[in-house]
């Protein structure tokens, strides 16, 4: 099977895969494949109970605060609602979305792909919404959510008795269970099984009369190796075929210099002030740190401020450093910079701990004159970095950078610069 590495643009064939085998990308050590066997059955199972275990989370009560003889509950509508009530509508909307919204549609969508594939005469539009579950899939954050939860519980233990709801129970259980269908789950297998099953949403490749010499080119949804011009539509998913992102460099340099322009504000302003007997206390995000250190929960404010402060900086940093040196068409350390692509993707979303954390303390704490939390405009500016720093990632084509060097470096080892418009097919290794 020929398949680009999506990481450094390299054309290769991997071998069959047995269980628990991976292929990596010969040149960059890119996993592009997984080796599962009843992966679709395995990961049916998975889904079905992320389903149930939703459906739970969104009925049951959340947290419970007991103080002066009252009992005040939440669920994981509240504190989405009350941000909106106190004018922080950004943030509302960014908690439904990557808390309510799309973990429910990452479940949909693989419900729908995996029960479609079973039926007689499977519908014609699988492929399209199986295109859809790679791209919405860093924007579910349940597993971020509780992680915030658990700070946010230990900063109400200091104001009330906290009891935990049946919510945060069953949201436990939907991480899991995504997690496991993640690990379980063989996207190429099941791209394989649609097109056996004839599923083919657009025009057959072109003939090779109609490529009139072109390039291969790789599907960045399903990845499908074919030759074709790019602009044309995937016959496996639809999508249309690009050689590259378009204008990667130009949009991610745009991204994040919105972002390093708010990353100040995001840590002067106040996150959310909080009010006890009339009195109120602004807290910013290092004020937040350093409560929990006085609290003597060193890995709590140790896990803040790395999620909170320095993983912003250092993906702003990461970025930049790749951009310069992509545009510059820098010939070293090609393996490192896109390892280190890798970790920037993966971890920037943690950085939604804080707002989470905000949003539950908001929704929770309203008890009048004797305590009270607000939400402050550093809020905003601090999730709206972790957004502009996910898309600035999301833009930027790690490809690039081995093309870039290809293209320049003609005293490298041929290996390195090979770059994946030569063409050159290498065997993928199995581990």
């Amino acid at each position: 099977m020929l398949r680009e590495c999506h990481d450094c643009g390299l054309f290769q064939t991997l071998a069959p895969l047995g269980e628990g085998d991976a292929a990596d990308c010969k040149r960059c050590r890119a996993t592009l494949r997984h080796g599962r066997e009843n992966s679709l059955d395995r990961t049916l199972v998975c889904v079905i109970g992320a389903l149930v275990l939703y459906v739970l989370a969104v009925q049951l009560p959340f947290f419970d605060l007991r103080a002066v003889g009252r009992v005040y509950q939440s669920s994981l509508f509240t504190g989405p609602r009350d941000m909106g009530a106190d004018g922080q509508w950004e943030i509302s909307l960014l908690v439904m979305l990557t808390l309510i919204a799309m973990p429910l549609v990452q479940i949909l969508l693989l419900l729908t792909v995996l029960i479609g594939l079973r039926l007689d005469t499977p519908p014609k539009f699988l492929p399209r919404i199986f295109g859809w579950v790679t791209a919405t899939r860093p924007w579910s954050m349940v597993e971020v959510f509780l992680l915030g939860s658990f700070v946010a519980y230990t900063r109400l233990q200091a104001i009330a008795e906290v009891q935990v709801g049946g919510a945060l129970i069953a949201l436990g259980g939907v991480m899991l269970c995504m997690i496991a269908a993640d690990a379980e789950l063989d996207e190429e297998a099941v791209w394989d099984l649609m097109e056996r099953r004839g599923l083919d949403p657009a025009p057959d490749p072109p003939s090779s009369a109609e490529t009139g010499g072109h390039a291969l080119i790789g599907c960045d949804t399903c990845h499908l190796v074919l030759r074709a011009p790019p602009r044309y539509p995937c016959p496996r998913c639809g999508r249309r075929l690009r050689f590259r992102k378009p204008q990667s460099l130009v949009r991610c340099t745009a991204l994040l210099t919105a972002a390093a322009a708010l990353y100040v504000p995001a840590n002067i302003y106040p996150v959310m002030t909080v009010t006890r007997f009339g009195h109120g206390e602004p807290n910013t995000i290092i004020s937040g740190v350093i409560e929990l250190i006085d609290a003597n929960m060193w890995p709590l404010a140790a896990l803040v401020f790395l999620a909170s402060l320095i993983v912003p900086m250092l993906k702003l940093a990461s970025l930049a450093i790749m951009v310069f040196a992509a545009q510059r068409g820098a010939v070293t350390r090609l393996r490192d910079r896109t390892r280190l692509y890798r970790l920037v993707d993966s971890i920037g979303r943690w950085s939604m701990i804080d707002v989470f954390m905000i949003t539950i303390l908001v929704g929770l704490v309203h008890m009048g004159f004797i305590a009270n939390i607000l939400p402050g405009t550093g809020a905003i500016a601090f999730a709206s970095v972790v957004v502009l720093t996910m898309f600035a990632a999301a833009c930027f084509d790690p490809r690039i950078m081995w093309d870039r060097a290809a293209a320049a470096g003609n005293d490298l080892d041929a290996e390195d610069l090979e770059s994946g418009r030569t063409h050159e097919i290498g065997l993928g290794q199995n581990s």
